[in-house]
């Protein structure tokens, strides 16, 4: 159902910055604030008047920039103003939030992962605080992650693994796409929720910490289906799990290590933000312009292929995740023992 948007220029007004709350009284506040946040009070009108620009605080190339363009070409379409994408990469994601943040008008927004929830647990200063300093647009994609060994690995299941990493603490390896990665945290939780001591091995990205598995010198890996299932079909890498609460269609035969595993779960997800007290007229207009996507687009069809699904829902349920994931990270990095740099 698309969302209506009333006509005229937005009605401008300032807000002071948020301060952070008791999670209890979080979700509430997001929530109240993704559907009526106050307009930025250098908002042009009639909006967009520009390009407008999607920051992706990752390296050009990366899984995120799929979609970004997807959403970023209907736009331009849909608005009469080119849409661009534009990499920002540096410190883990947060150099490019930071930019959002800093510029703080309409024409600049975020396109980002989870990784905005997990930075402020990762880093000292991360330059932002994702629940004050975002305004939430939607949720754009949501897919679970693999446990991944070698084809050839004597670890032939998940209830194997439990077992030889609770024999042989800090023996078994895993490795990540960097320290503070979503893959990182999705070994560090598997840690926390079965007792575990895992060794963390960070590499520089994905495609090294796949090459570093293939080496052996790593035992397992946690990565996107996306990026795991051509491995698996191939026969090279065998899926232990998927991370999500359930199973996943792409992935049938592959339990869900929450069936040995209670209480873990985590999911990668991208979404869309603008800076703080963006106009609620142009966060409903740009989720109503890309709700329909949702189903019947190229975008979903290369989502559903990589076991992804594509939410597009608007502010309410990303504000709902933010402000659950944000002290769910903070304590994960506390019982993992992660100190943050």
């Amino acid at each position: 159902m698309l969302i209506s948007v009333t006509s005229g220029p937005p009605r401008i007004r300032r807000q002071a910055s948020a301060k952070v709350e008791p999670v209890n009284r979080l979700t509430r506040r997001a929530v109240l604030a993704a559907l009526a946040a106050p307009a930025l009070s250098h908002a042009e009108a009639p909006w967009p008047s520009r390009t407008l620009r999607f920051i992706i605080p990752f390296q050009a190339g990366g899984p995120v920039e799929i979609p970004a363009r997807f959403i970023a070409d209907h736009l331009s379409q849909r608005l009469g103003q080119p849409c661009i994408v534009e990499p920002r990469p540096g410190a883990g994601g947060a150099l490019g939030i930071q930019y959002v943040v800093q510029q703080n008008e309409a024409h600049t927004l975020l396109f980002t992962t989870s990784a905005v929830a997990i930075l402020p647990a990762m880093m000292k200063a991360p330059g932002f605080d994702p629940i004050a300093d975002l305004t939430p647009i939607s949720l754009v994609t949501d897919a679970p992650m693999v446990l991944l060994v070698r084809a050839e690995s004597p670890l032939r299941s998940l209830g194997e693994l439990l077992a030889q990493a609770k024999a042989r603490p800090g023996a078994i390896s895993y490795g990540s796409s960097g320290t503070g990665s979503t893959t990182h945290l999705a070994g560090a939780l598997l840690g926390v929720r079965a007792g575990l001591e895992l060794l963390h091995i960070p590499y520089r990205g994905a495609a090294q910490a796949v090459n570093a598995l293939y080496a052996g010198d790593t035992d397992l890996m946690v990565t996107g289906t996306g990026e795991a299932t051509p491995h698996i079909r191939e026969g090279r890498l065998r899926a232990l799990a998927v991370t999500s609460a359930q199973r996943t269609p792409v992935l049938p035969e592959v339990p869900a290590a929450a069936e040995l595993v209670p209480g873990y779960a985590i999911t990668i997800w991208y979404a869309m933000f603008g800076p703080r007290g963006l106009d609620p007229a142009i966060v409903q207009r740009l989720a109503a312009e890309v709700a329909p996507l949702r189903r019947g687009s190229t975008l979903a069809a290369r989502a559903t292929a990589a076991a992804q699904e594509v939410l597009l829902d608007g502010p309410a349920p990303l504000a709902e995740r933010l402000a659950r994931e944000v002290p769910l990270w903070k304590d994960v990095a506390r019982q993992a023992g992660i100190k943050a740099e």
